[in-house]
Order: structure tokens, then C-alpha cells, then sequence
């Protein structure tokens, strides 16, 4: 079975830590591919300020040499919030039924899912392979605890072999970097050199951005 990836997020901009992590967990869940899926609208935090057009350009520079991580534009076309949920159902309605679908996502989105749109269908069209740092901690009461239950899996090929209903923990070593971060540096005159691709960071520059 193949299995197609998903990390989302803002972008804004992207960073060798988005990087790292995409390729990380393409090779350790066997992914033919993963799609960075650049948010329009987040429901759970203001719109970026940076133009969509701006942020879809940066990662496009960012992944250009990299095989197997594919820029996915889809939320961008979208009207509306961006919603998880409806990536998801689209991706599985073009994939197929067969498909091992796995959408990443760090451990403080997981322990805040329940505030996400529909977040208990999620499973429902792929795995969640939440990415987290060494000691982590799942939720162990209220409600995500209880979906969980039922959900939570070591072994990697459960995954693999299956389309979709898993939630697998990858402990990994998450470098200490964020957008956030980058952006306040960028604001104060400092170098982000190395933080970020030298590609992007000649684009950030050509068009003065943050």
C-alpha cells in the first residue's frame, strides 16, 4: 500500500525545521510522498499578514531539490476557513479508498483537538502521526483521552497497511526553531541565515517581508 503524507500550516515562512521534519517522518513511515499544505484562513489564529501568494512562492523554493515533498495549494483555492476536515475529505475522495492517508501534527495540537472543527472524524479519512518531542505525554483525561482509547498504536505498519483510524506518536528530536521566531528576528534586524533555505531567505529579502 502507498502511503501519501500531510503537514500543514501557515508557513510564514517556512522553515528548515518544517523541512526536516517532512522528511524524517516520509522515511520513517515508508511515505511515496508528502504534501506541505500551505492554511488560508486558520480557524485558531489570525490570517497571516504575508500574502498567500508570497508564502506559496517560499515553500515552492524551499522543497524545489527535494524529492518525495510536494507543495499542495489546495486550501489556498479554497473560500472559506481552512479547515482540516475538508482537506482531508478531498484528499481521500482523489486518492481513493485504498490509500494509507497519515495527516502530522505536533502533540499541543493533539492535546487540543477538541476544539477543531469535526475533530472526531478526522480518523475517519487518515491516520494522525502527532510529532512530538522526547517525554512526551498524551492526553490521559477528558475527551481526546477518551477518543484515543481505541486509536492509539506503537506499530508503524498498522499505518502502512491500513487506510486510515490510527494515531501513532514519533518521537523525534524537534529543532528549537518556530516562523514566530524568525519573523521577530527578521523585525529587529537580525540573520536568520541557516534557520531558513537560502532560497527563501533571498526572497524575504528581495521583497522585504516581516
Amino acid at each position: 500500500m502507498n502511503g501519501v503524507g500531510i503537514f500543514g500550516g501557515t508557513f510564514n515562512p517556512v522553515h528548515i525545521g518544517h523541512l526536516r521534519s517532512c522528511i524524517e517522518l516520509r522515511e520513517t513511515l515508508g511515505l511515496t510522498a508528502i504534501h506541505l499544505i500551505p492554511s488560508a484562513r486558520p480557524p485558531h489564529r489570525e490570517a497571516p499578514v504575508v500574502s498567500a501568494e508570497h508564502r506559496l512562492t517560499m515553500l515552492h523554493l524551499a522543497i524545489d531539490e527535494e524529492p518525495g515533498l510536494q507543495v499542495d495549494d489546495r486550501e489556498l483555492r479554497r473560500d472559506g476557513l481552512s479547515y482540516t476536515i475538508d482537506t482531508l475529505q478531498e484528499l481521500r475522495g482523489e486518492l481513493g479508498n485504498d490509500t494509507s492517508l497519515s495527516m502530522c501534527i505536533g502533540m499541543d495540537s493533539l492535546v487540543n483537538l477538541a476544539s477543531w472543527h469535526r475533530w472526531q472524524s478526522l480518523t475517519d479519512f487518515a491516520h494522525l502521526v502527532v510529532v512530538a518531542r522526547p517525554g512526551w505525554q498524551v492526553p490521559d483525561t477528558g475527551p481526546v483521552a477518551n477518543w484515543l482509547d481505541d486509536k492509539l498504536v506503537s506499530d508503524v505498519e498498522l499505518l502502512t497497511n491500513t487506510p486510515a483510524g490510527q494515531v501513532l506518536v514519533s518521537e523525534m528530536t524537534l529543532l528549537p526553531m518556530s516562523s514566530t521566531g524568525i519573523r521577530k528576528k527578521l523585525a529587529a534586524g537580525q540573520s536568520v541565515r541557516y534557520l531558513v533555505p537560502d532560497a527563501v531567505l533571498d526572497y524575504i529579502e528581495q521583497h522585504r517581508l516581516y
